[in-house]
């Protein structure tokens, strides 16, 4: 059985997720390394991406029953949603299908929450919901809405100074480590 242990909390990727993929693989040797999150009162848990993605997801989902009329006109003003570039709507309800620099999540997560409540989109809008400066942006970017499990997320915060504290988005940030193979 194989063996890991946690080198860091490295943050955000952003933009620069292959280049820094790309340093891990000439540090430590492609396969030798993973990115994980911890989980559990104490971080005990070890969990994998997509195991992470459906944590986050039931972020939104919880927050869906939270603010439910802010949903509700969400629903009706948009046909879809997206992060940073229109095309992330290929992704669908699929957390692997990442075609742009950065990884996007929370056009994901809130199609998935959309589809778990028995909703559909009905609007005729293309909804960024990454921009802090937009109404959707500024309710529903993962840095905003309240994680539904704050007592898991690891500390000390070192997610993004544009998240909220004990934001979907400091889970994902801050529960994140780099192992490598002992």
């Amino acid at each position: 059985m194989e063996e890991w242990k946690t080198i860091e909390r490295p943050g955000i990727f952003g933009k620069k997720k292959q280049e820094i993929l790309s340093q891990y693989d000439e540090k430590y040797s492609h396969g030798n390394w993973r990115i994980v999150w911890r989980w559990g009162k104490e971080g005990e848990l070890i969990i994998p991406f997509q195991e992470a993605c459906q944590i986050y997801e039931d972020g939104y989902y919880h927050d869906s029953f939270k603010r439910e009329g802010l949903w509700k006109d969400l629903i009706l003003t948009a046909k879809d949603v997206y992060d940073q570039d229109k095309s992330d709507v290929e992704s669908g309800l699929d957390y692997l299908v990442q075609k742009g620099a950065a990884t996007h999540l929370q056009d994901i997560s809130i199609r998935r929450v959309v589809m778990r409540r028995g909703w559909k989109f009905e609007g005729e809008e293309l909804v960024q919901i990454r921009s802090h400066s937009k109404y959707w942006g500024e309710n529903l970017s993962p840095g905003k809405v309240t994680f539904h499990r704050p007592e898991m997320i690891i500390k000390p915060h070192i997610c993004p100074k544009w998240c909220d504290d004990y934001s979907i988005e400091c889970f994902y940030q801050d529960n994140k480590v780099l192992q490598i193979k002992s």
